[in-house]
């Protein structure tokens, strides 16, 4: 099906036949005042939106915790909260630890705690404390110069795990005994702590490898050896003679490292390891201890990441034996979020091999026991996890399971359950919107913390059935209703070969359909990353379309919304069908009489900043205008995982990877073009923009660039003020003409 689904039309808008699926209702009065610069980007007073409440989980079916932190005097305080009533009383305060710490101690920033809370976990100065909190004792468990790094409590609060100097250690609270479980650590041998591009591209930019057993007897962890991955020099330029990182980075058709499956008792012996060839090209990722801490299973796929097979392994023998396998012509994906059944019986497992994301019940024998799920829709990630993971509860006493899906509404997330047996699918979450929700143990009430293109995120406690018990917080500020903010729009822009591409835009305050406006493409691309949806914006872009510039998101067939049959599309072609479908939205764009066809701009960073660079060299005759940040400009030295995923290896594609070179489309180059890169950028690598610029000078073009000191993979501090100024200062100049 190539039309994404899609609320109901509320009806054509400005004439012009464009289908407008929501809107910003009008307000009662005009509102008067200007969003100011430093309101959006350095969120100054008057601030327009308050933090949201920091929520801690569920302590059981009617109580909560809250979190709140005193900066000035370092101390945390968490409330248990009753859920029908909001009444709070204080659960655990930190002002003894204060008392007894030093005064630069972390106080309220605990790296972990204990599942009651009695016990909290800190890292200070590169060694761990723990902090008893009913007797009011500080405890310090480690003293040395080398960190510890990614510490993990037990599952039952009685010891700690981490890696030091890519080791695997264990420390006991109760005496201070530590136990080193390797031996071999170095700089190119990592135990427990993930190769780089595991850390990027399979386990959501977390360094830590190592998973206890939940009766915290056995440590499950992999190690790493990087001695086959070349090492990729990143110069700094700090100091009087600088210095040189060695990164050991796989670009696309590299040697990856080497990787195997260990299982150690948390108190020393012997390691036991997985029945994997010790050198075998292949991934190991995302293993999940079975509920008894009987077996431990892991996840193989082949290097072509076109074949996933889970393992259930012995941790006495490590001899494994294979519980499901799946093959896709395309690709492949880990499964984030397995469950298995505490009583032994199976395993849900979410997957697109129907060409939507779904629900599955297997046996641990490995057969299908019933899908769950069906249809065009997706079983998809719920909003503000790094980890690609749905399932939010699953009650096995009541045989229900609870997950995030966008049926319905490709823009929107909601939360919905179905039975263990497939039956009785329901939609719980009611307000239009994207939905993130916590769960009470039990599913009794729901916190649902939500927004929508018409109003900013709000916290609500909610009934099983979704009715609304109570509003606990709410981000927006009387001060917002006093602020003319553009008008932001939901819509569908057709495609020539008959694809509905989703579309949102914010229109000036002061939108005239007589005048003419500049459009700013503001935009991602990679596949399966959807940037449309039913949420309320930045700040950032209410103040461009402010001051004149319409704001425009639109997503590629291959960006999540029509399932895996869209997604697939871009198998062994990245770049193609996002310039394809991007280039149809400009057409249709330049059909408006508001439209200044001389002035349509796009932005990015990461694979939006390779979509920028594209965007003006592939597609020149379109675009007029682009600022990028951080771009991939040739496939060949991005890394392994992420590239080969989708383009398969170099030698196996050629031609797909001309065909999605920046480079190859640079004699094309014309318009305005600004881009920026870190210069010690670990991901994308500063490499990237030099063949760009090598490339356009000697093709005698004009463009800006702007390296950024000192800055990886994004800005921070100063310099991100430094480049958003930077960012606005270009569009003033070229779109508005001041």
């Amino acid at each position: 099906m190539k039309n994404s689904r899609f609320a109901p039309a509320l009806g054509p808008v400005l004439g012009l036949a464009l289908v407008v699926l929501f809107a910003f209702p009008l307000p009662a009065q005009k509102p008067v005042k200007k969003l100011t610069y430093d309101q959006a980007f350095l969120d100054k007073d008057p601030q327009l939106l308050t933090p949201r409440p920091s929520i801690k989980g569920w302590l059981d079916d009617d109580h909560y915790l809250l979190a709140e932190k005193n900066d000035s005097s370092k101390k945390l305080t968490v409330f248990k909260v009753a859920a029908l009533t909001g009444q709070k009383e204080v659960f655990l305060d930190t002002t003894a630890l204060k008392s007894k710490a030093p005064s630069e101690f972390p106080c309220h920033d605990p790296v972990g705690q204990t599942a009651d809370w009695s016990g909290l976990l800190y890292d200070f100065q590169n060694d761990l404390y723990f902090y008893r909190v009913k007797e009011g004792r500080l405890v310090r468990l480690t003293e040395g110069p080398e960190p510890e790094r990614n510490p993990q409590l037990s599952p039952n609060g009685q010891a700690v795990a981490f890696t030091r100097r890519n080791d695997l250690y264990a420390v006991f609270l109760e005496g201070g005994r530590e136990v080193r479980l390797t031996s071999d650590g170095s700089e190119i041998i990592l135990n427990g702590y993930a190769s780089w591009v595991y850390f990027e591209e399979i386990f959501d930019r977390d360094y830590r490898a190592f998973w206890w057993s939940p009766d915290s007897r056995r440590l499950a962890f992999l190690r790493f050896d990087d001695g086959p991955v070349p090492a990729f020099p990143i110069f700094n330029a700090e100091g009087w003679h600088g210095s040189l990182e060695r990164q050991r980075y796989p670009k696309a058709g590299d040697p990856n490292p080497k990787v195997r499956l260990g299982m150690v008792p948390a108190a020393g012996g012997q390691v036991v390891w997985a029945d994997f060839e010790e050198k075998a090209d292949h991934y190991l990722a995302w293993p999940f201890w079975l509920p008894d801490s009987s077996r431990l299973t892991v996840q193989w796929m082949n290097r072509g990441q076109d074949h996933i097979k889970i393992y259930a392994l012995d941790p006495a023998t490590g001899l494994k034996s294979e519980i499901y396998g799946e093959r896709q012509p395309n690709w492949v994906e880990f499964f984030q979020d397995l469950y298995f059944l505490k009583d032994g019986s199976g395993f849900l497992l979410r997957s697109d091999k129907s060409g939507w994301r779904h629900l599955y019940l297997f046996g641990m024998d490995g057969r299908l026991r019933k899908q769950l799920t069906s249809g065009d829709w997706a079983v998809c990630q719920q909003p503000g996890r790094m980890a690609n993971v749905s399932i939010v509860l699953v009650d096995e006493k009541n045989k229900w399971v609870y997950f995030a899906s966008n049926q319905g509404a490709t823009t929107e997330v909601h939360l919905f359950r179905v039975r263990l047996d497939g039956t009785k699918l329901q939609k719980l979450t009611r307000e239009p919107g994207v939905h993130a929700v916590q769960l009470s143990p039990g599913g009794r009430y729901f916190l649902d913390e939500f927004s929508n293109i018409a109003s900013p995120t709000r916290l609500n406690l909610c009934r099983l059935d979704g009715s609304l018990v109570r509003t606990v917080a709410l981000t927006k500020k009387p001060e917002m209703d006093e602020v003319a903010l553009g008008k932001v729009e939901l819509f569908t822009i057709p495609t020539s070969d008959g694809w509905n591409l989703p579309a949102q835009w914010i229109l000036p305050p002061d939108f005239d359909p007589a005048k003419k406006y500049p459009v700013l493409f503001s935009i991602y691309g990679g596949p399966n990353s959807p940037r449309v949806s039913n949420s309320f914006p930045r700040l950032t872009s209410f103040y461009l379309a402010q001051e004149g510039i319409i704001f425009l998101t639109v997503d590629h067939r291959g960006a999540g919304h029509f399932g895996k049959k869209g997604t697939a599309l871009m198998h062994r072609s990245l770049g193609k069908w996002e310039m394809n479908d991007w280039k149809e939205a400009v057409r249709w764009l330049r059909s408006k009489p508001f439209v200044d066809a001389a002035k349509v701009g796009i932005t990015g960073g990461s694979y939006g900043g390779y979509s920028t660079c594209l965007a003006l060299t592939a597609a020149a005759d379109d675009f007029t205008h682009g600022y990028a940040r951080a771009p991939v400009i040739d496939w060949h030295l991005y890394d392994s995982v992420y590239t080969e995923r989708y383009m398969d290896a170099p030698s196996e594609n050629p031609e797909g990877y001309q065909a999605g070179s920046v480079l190859t489309y640079a004699p094309k180059f014309k318009g305005v073009l600004f881009f920026e890169h870190g210069a010690l950028d670990d991901n994308v690598h500063t490499q990237n923009s030099i063949q760009f610029i090598d490339r356009l000078m000697d093709l005698d073009k004009d463009f800006s660039f702007m390296l950024m000191p000192k800055q990886r993979h994004g800005n921070r501090g100063k310099k991100m003020e430094f480049s958003n100024r930077r960012f606005v200062e270009f569009w003033f100049k070229h779109f508005l003409g001041r």
